[in-house]
């Protein structure tokens, strides 16, 4: 693929129009949310107008953004990325973004066409006051990726409310396997919580870790239709990045990758009726990998513009630069011009795989 040819606001634009229009389709037996995504996919396509504009006039925007809004977290998961970058609260002490300032960075974000911010953490729901700043930024979808610990009266009464605010609860598969790695009980209050959003009629998702070792229990028919019995609207895929130096076997390979992506594929046409969404992704259709603000960015709970959540390294910080300019980081823009996002590795994330040459940048003046 010619990467200098390769028409990635098209792609991208494509793909969020693959989103609203199955999210439309997920939620037609539901009145209140199919109310609110008629109105949320008249503001993506005013989004994405006003992104190609930019796009013509030499600014590239991505239409994604993750916001890791908090480094806390109430659970120890194996293989967590966010410890294994040290990046919660009892490892790196840093200050956290106020309420106001997230609430800054997510109007800054509606301004330049970005349609869908996903919150993570730690464990955003310990936020409650950034979740209501985010709640009323209307044209913008913020998937909230949650443990799901902590969802209490008050958010269910804030998800009836505000319709752009989506739970995604983390799943590892069956009983064993989420107990396995989230700790014991945690399958059966996630199933509690998905009865309790059925019951309520609001829309919820699920967001689950795929490796070598799990794959064909969740990329099943069964478990999905599990989650579809419950109610569930949205399936998050997202590949196993190695985080140690005993886990390697659980990233994929190019084989298990390609099995995978089949088995994707497979399901989506069944499960037409549910979203489903692979992350990173398929990196050769996208020319690349998409991170550093080629299809999304990230800031950390302390306000530093990341490429991802899996390469936690930052020239920028959003509060002193402003969302616009730190797309123009020093950083972002090596890392787009050069050919590192396009490199051959094995795991997730090539920037987590290739975190020496990353440094490397930072390194440059």
């Amino acid at each position: 693929m010619d990467v200098k040819k390769f028409d990635l606001q098209g792609y991208l634009t494509k793909g969020v129009e693959k989103i609203v229009d199955r999210s439309v389709r997920a939620v037609i037996s539901n009145p209140a949310q199919s109310l609110y995504m008629a109105s949320f996919a008249k503001s993506v396509k005013k989004a994405a107008a006003y992104r190609k504009a930019q796009e013509d006039n030499g600014e590239h925007i991505p239409p994604f953004l993750i916001c890791s809004i908090t480094d806390t977290c109430n659970l120890n998961c194996a293989g967590c990325y966010a410890r294994a970058n040290h990046a919660c609260h009892d490892v790196s002490k840093k200050p956290q973004l106020t309420a106001k300032e997230w609430d800054s960075v997510f109007s800054q974000a509606s301004d330049m066409g970005i349609s869908f911010i996903l919150l993570a953490g730690g464990e955003p729901t310990v936020r409650r006051d950034v979740i209501r700043a985010a709640a009323h930024h209307r044209d913008i979808l913020f998937p909230v990726f949650t443990n799901g610990v902590y969802l209490d009266d008050k958010y269910f009464a804030l998800f009836e409310k505000c319709r752009n605010i989506v739970p995604i609860m983390s799943i590892e598969g069956g009983r064993e396997a989420t107990d396995k790695r989230r700790g014991k009980g945690m399958y059966d209050r996630l199933i509690s919580n998905m009865k309790r959003l059925k019951a309520q009629g609001l829309i919820f998702g699920a967001s689950v870790t795929v490796t070598s070792k799990n794959l064909d229990e969740v990329a099943s028919e069964r478990f999905l239709k599990t989650l579809a019995n419950e109610g569930c609207k949205a399936v998050i895929y997202v590949e196993y990045v190695p985080v140690g130096q005993d886990d390697g076997e659980l990233a994929f390979d190019d084989e298990i990758r390609e099995r995978f992506e089949k088995r994707f594929n497979g399901l989506r046409e069944r499960f037409d009726k549910m979203v489903l969404v692979a992350f990173p992704g398929d990196e050769k259709s996208s020319g690349g990998c998409i991170a550093a603000g080629r299809g999304f960015f990230h800031i950390n709970s302390s306000g530093g513009a990341e490429p991802c959540p899996f390469s936690p390294y930052s020239d920028v910080n959003v509060i002193d630069t402003g969302l616009r300019e730190a797309l123009r980081s020093k950083l972002f823009t090596a890392l787009q011009s050069g050919g590192l996002l396009m490199e051959e590795h094995r795991g997730g994330c090539v920037l987590f795989e290739k975190k020496d040459a990353v440094e490397d940048l930072i390194a440059q003046k």
